[in-house]
């Protein structure tokens, strides 16, 4: 689930906020939180300590949400990330 859908839970329905109120809250514009909210942006630092400010959740609650999702889209296509595996080559014997 996108942390957009949290943050309309848990801050915007839970205390009876429209978006324009709660990006007047926030200190950001509406189009900003919209943003968030429809999973088109994630929370960035600023973001989660405007969150935590606002309505008390730690910011790094917030970063943390936001990073479990970010590795979870990742991980449904991890098939899909063709890296080969480093091996460190040993050094030839002589000259030093």
């Amino acid at each position: 689930m996108h942390p957009g859908t949290t943050v309309r839970q848990d801050c915007l329905e839970k205390n009876g906020l429209s978006v324009t109120d709660a990006a007047r809250v926030l200190g950001v514009d509406r189009q900003t939180l919209s943003n968030l909210l429809n999973a088109k942006s994630g929370i960035s630092p600023e973001m989660a300590i405007r969150l935590e400010k606002a309505f008390g959740t730690p910011a790094r609650e917030w970063l943390v949400l936001q990073l479990e999702y970010e590795l979870a889209e990742i991980m449904r296509r991890v098939e899909k990330i063709n890296v080969e595996p480093f091996r460190a080559s040993i050094p030839e014997s002589g000259g030093k």
